[in-house]
Protein backbone atom coordinates (compact mmCIF):
# COMPACT_ATOMS: atom_id res chain seq x y z
CA UNK A 1 0.00 0.00 0.00
CA UNK A 2 1.23 3.47 -0.87
CA UNK A 3 2.21 5.79 1.93
CA UNK A 4 0.41 9.06 2.55
CA UNK A 5 3.47 11.00 1.37
CA UNK A 6 3.71 9.20 -1.97
CA UNK A 7 -0.05 9.60 -2.46
CA UNK A 8 0.23 13.37 -1.96
CA UNK A 9 3.23 13.62 -4.30
CA UNK A 10 1.33 11.77 -7.04
CA UNK A 11 -1.69 14.06 -6.62
CA UNK A 12 0.50 17.18 -6.77
CA UNK A 13 2.21 15.88 -9.92
CA UNK A 14 -1.19 15.48 -11.61
CA UNK A 15 -2.37 18.93 -10.45
CA UNK A 16 0.84 20.56 -11.72
CA UNK A 17 0.08 19.21 -15.21
CA UNK A 18 -3.55 20.30 -14.93
CA UNK A 19 -2.53 23.89 -14.12
CA UNK A 20 -0.50 23.98 -17.33
CA UNK A 21 -3.42 23.03 -19.59
CA UNK A 22 -6.42 24.36 -17.64
CA UNK A 23 -6.40 27.96 -18.80
CA UNK A 24 -9.44 29.58 -17.18
CA UNK A 25 -11.44 26.37 -16.86
CA UNK A 26 -12.46 25.16 -13.39
CA UNK A 27 -11.35 21.70 -12.33
CA UNK A 28 -13.48 18.68 -11.53
CA UNK A 29 -11.70 17.14 -8.57
CA UNK A 30 -12.44 13.56 -7.48
CA UNK A 31 -11.78 12.00 -4.08
CA UNK A 32 -12.36 8.30 -3.53
CA UNK A 33 -12.46 6.61 -0.14
CA UNK A 34 -13.12 2.98 0.67
CA UNK A 35 -16.81 3.66 1.37
CA UNK A 36 -17.74 6.80 -0.62
CA UNK A 37 -16.83 8.99 -3.58
CA UNK A 38 -16.82 12.78 -3.73
CA UNK A 39 -16.62 15.30 -6.60
CA UNK A 40 -16.12 19.06 -6.58
CA UNK A 41 -15.91 21.69 -9.28
CA UNK A 42 -13.34 24.22 -8.10
CA UNK A 43 -12.48 27.64 -9.53
CA UNK A 44 -8.78 27.86 -8.68
CA UNK A 45 -8.44 31.49 -9.74
CA UNK A 46 -10.85 32.60 -7.01
CA UNK A 47 -10.41 29.62 -4.69
CA UNK A 48 -14.13 28.79 -4.60
CA UNK A 49 -16.06 25.56 -4.91
CA UNK A 50 -18.74 26.05 -7.55
CA UNK A 51 -20.53 22.71 -7.15
CA UNK A 52 -20.11 19.50 -5.19
CA UNK A 53 -21.69 16.07 -4.89
CA UNK A 54 -21.03 12.89 -2.94
CA UNK A 55 -22.56 9.56 -2.03
CA UNK A 56 -23.18 10.87 1.50
CA UNK A 57 -26.04 13.12 0.39
CA UNK A 58 -29.47 12.08 1.58
CA UNK A 59 -31.12 11.87 -1.86
CA UNK A 60 -28.38 9.58 -3.19
CA UNK A 61 -27.70 7.58 -0.04
CA UNK A 62 -31.20 6.13 0.08
CA UNK A 63 -31.23 5.01 -3.54
CA UNK A 64 -27.79 3.35 -3.59
CA UNK A 65 -26.86 -0.09 -2.32
CA UNK A 66 -23.41 1.15 -1.33
CA UNK A 67 -21.38 4.28 -1.87
CA UNK A 68 -18.33 2.32 -2.97
CA UNK A 69 -19.20 0.90 -6.40
CA UNK A 70 -19.26 2.08 -10.00
CA UNK A 71 -23.03 2.62 -9.94
CA UNK A 72 -22.68 5.04 -7.03
CA UNK A 73 -19.84 6.85 -8.81
CA UNK A 74 -21.97 7.18 -11.94
CA UNK A 75 -24.81 8.66 -9.88
CA UNK A 76 -22.42 11.22 -8.38
CA UNK A 77 -21.09 12.04 -11.86
CA UNK A 78 -24.59 12.68 -13.15
CA UNK A 79 -25.43 14.82 -10.12
CA UNK A 80 -22.26 16.93 -10.38
CA UNK A 81 -23.01 17.56 -14.08
CA UNK A 82 -26.52 18.78 -13.22
CA UNK A 83 -25.21 21.09 -10.48
CA UNK A 84 -22.47 22.40 -12.77
CA UNK A 85 -25.07 23.28 -15.40
CA UNK A 86 -27.03 25.22 -12.77
CA UNK A 87 -23.83 27.08 -11.85
CA UNK A 88 -23.20 27.89 -15.51
CA UNK A 89 -20.19 25.59 -15.97
CA UNK A 90 -19.95 23.39 -19.05
CA UNK A 91 -16.22 23.08 -19.70
CA UNK A 92 -13.87 21.73 -17.00
CA UNK A 93 -10.53 20.02 -16.62
CA UNK A 94 -10.62 16.59 -14.93
CA UNK A 95 -8.48 16.16 -11.81
CA UNK A 96 -8.23 12.49 -10.90
CA UNK A 97 -5.84 13.25 -8.05
CA UNK A 98 -3.57 10.33 -7.22
CA UNK A 99 -6.09 7.76 -8.50
CA UNK A 100 -5.73 5.94 -11.80
CA UNK A 101 -8.42 6.52 -14.42
CA UNK A 102 -10.15 3.19 -13.85
CA UNK A 103 -13.17 1.76 -12.06
CA UNK A 104 -15.08 4.25 -9.94
CA UNK A 105 -13.09 7.28 -11.10
CA UNK A 106 -13.72 6.37 -14.74
CA UNK A 107 -17.44 5.72 -14.07
CA UNK A 108 -17.80 9.15 -12.46
CA UNK A 109 -16.02 10.86 -15.37
CA UNK A 110 -18.09 9.13 -18.04
CA UNK A 111 -21.36 9.92 -16.25
CA UNK A 112 -20.33 13.58 -15.92
CA UNK A 113 -19.62 13.67 -19.67
CA UNK A 114 -23.02 12.14 -20.42
CA UNK A 115 -24.58 14.74 -18.12
CA UNK A 116 -23.22 17.58 -20.23
CA UNK A 117 -19.76 18.41 -18.90
CA UNK A 118 -16.98 18.51 -21.46
CA UNK A 119 -13.35 17.68 -20.64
Amino acid sequence: MASKESHQKRAQRVRRQIRKVAGDRPRLSVHRSSKNIYAQIIDDTRGHTLASASTLEADLKGSLKTGADAAAAAAVGKLIAERAAKAGVTNVVFDRGAYIYHGRVKALAEAAREGGLSF
